[in-house]
């Protein structure tokens, strides 16, 4: 049996190695302390499970749901962007609901990338950028992050063969990988490139809601011009402790969105009505439990930060999402510490390399583990580190 060209050309998915790393440590007895895979352990909020619990006994949620959303819950996009970032969408022509940010975020290439064509993909980042630019056919090519420049992209420097071919450019702030955070000046200055050079960007804004110190992330549609060339995708999980859920949405530009609405309905299906109305409970229901679960990441990451850097280790507090992105120390490669870690440590983490070629020099530590959970592993870092 053969299988398709284009799958030979996709590395095994970076979580799906974790979980198997973790699955065979376990299975030799080990009592594995996991900052691997960001998959938030607080529970979602009460008043968003009751609402499914309610609409899951209305034989009404059980015939298939329409796959450009239920009315209310575009609607409750809607006004959740107005109320959150002063933006107006039209809850028709500008929002579409997706089975997860993840499920659009693969798709959107199919819709825009032709085999000629290139997406421009931040290097480190999310892997399923590029992996669905493959997958369908076209060239990725990375935008490499630095410190430096603050993981940002220097969209100046690109090779103009690329530049010229490029179709999509994304953007993930605050991000994952690197915890790094933009502002709206930098999301200015992308739209006017994107403009310029004919270009989509495509905004992964998953981690919005969570950030500290003061910082508060803007929305790249909040930007002038916006609304002629960019997207953003959501989710509800990690705002709502929603993961297992499997809803999110793509709002903006009404040509892409058209474009993915027609493209959704030719291959995939709408999301469970019951789980939509409970979407919109979370989206329109009391926010304070959202600062609760800010308030116990940016514990964490103090919990974290502050014992890598009582080791020696360089260990900068992100102003944004779950993440903690750490230099290995000197003499280690991205892949070398974290086989350190689980073999004399039972400890995961992910390694930069997972992320793309930049991610090298670098590991990344989630903060969804316990307090108790994490201090220990904090423990067990100093034994091997120090």
């Amino acid at each position: 049996m053969k299988t398709a060209r284009r799958i030979e050309k996709l590395p095994p998915y970076l979580f799906a190695e974790i979980d198997r790393k973790v699955a065979a440590a376990q299975a030799r007895g080990a009592d594995i302390i996991s900052f691997g895979v960001g998959d938030p352990d607080l529970p979602t909020p009460p008043h968003v499970v009751e609402a499914l619990r309610e609409a899951a006994r209305d034989p009404a949620t059980h015939r298939y749901p329409s796959y450009t959303g239920m009315p209310e819950f575009r609607d409750s996009i809607a006004e959740w962007y107005h109320q959150r970032f002063a933006v107006k969408l039209d809850a028709e022509e500008e929002v579409q609901p997706l089975v997860g940010s993840k499920e659009g975020i693969f798709h959107l290439p199919i819709a825009f990338i032709d085999s000629d064509d290139v997406a421009l993909v931040p290097d480190p980042g999310y892997p399923v950028y590029e992996t669905s630019t493959l997958l369908a056919g076209g060239t990725p090519v990375l935008m490499p992050l630095t410190r430096e420049r603050a993981f940002l992209p220097d969209l100046g420097a690109l090779p103009a063969d690329a530049v010229g071919r490029a179709k999509v450019l994304w953007l993930n702030y605050p991000s994952n990988p690197t915890a790094a955070v933009a502002t709206k000046e930098f999301f200015e200055q992308a739209v006017q490139w994107c403009l310029a050079n004919d270009v989509l960007l495509a905004h992964d804004a998953a981690y919005t809601e969570i950030t500290y110190d003061g910082y508060v992330a803007p929305s790249v549609l909040e930007v002038d011009g916006a609304m002629d060339c960019a997207i953003e995708f959501h989710s509800l999980s990690k705002t709502y402790n929603m993961t297992g859920w499997r809803i999110g949405w793509v709002a903006g530009a009404p040509e892409a969105i058209e474009a993915m609405k027609r493209l959704k309905t030719n291959i995939d299906s709408g999301i469970f009505d019951a789980v939509q109305r409970a979407g919109i409970a979370a989206l329109a229901g009391p926010q304070d439990y959202v600062a609760d679960c800010v308030a116990t990441y940016r514990r964490r990451r103090d919990l974290l930060c502050d014992g890598l850097r009582s080791m020696g280790v360089e260990a900068e507090p992100p102003k944004g999402s779950i993440y903690v992105w750490v230099p290995v120390p000197e003499g280690h490669t991205s892949e070398s510490f974290t086989t350190l870690l689980l073999d004399q440590a039972d400890i995961v983490v992910a390694p930069g390399t997972g992320y793309g070629p930049s991610g090298e020099g670098f590991v990344r530590f989630s903060l969804t583990i316990s307090d108790e959970r994490l201090r220990e592993g904090v423990e067990r870092l100093r034994k091997v580190v120090t």
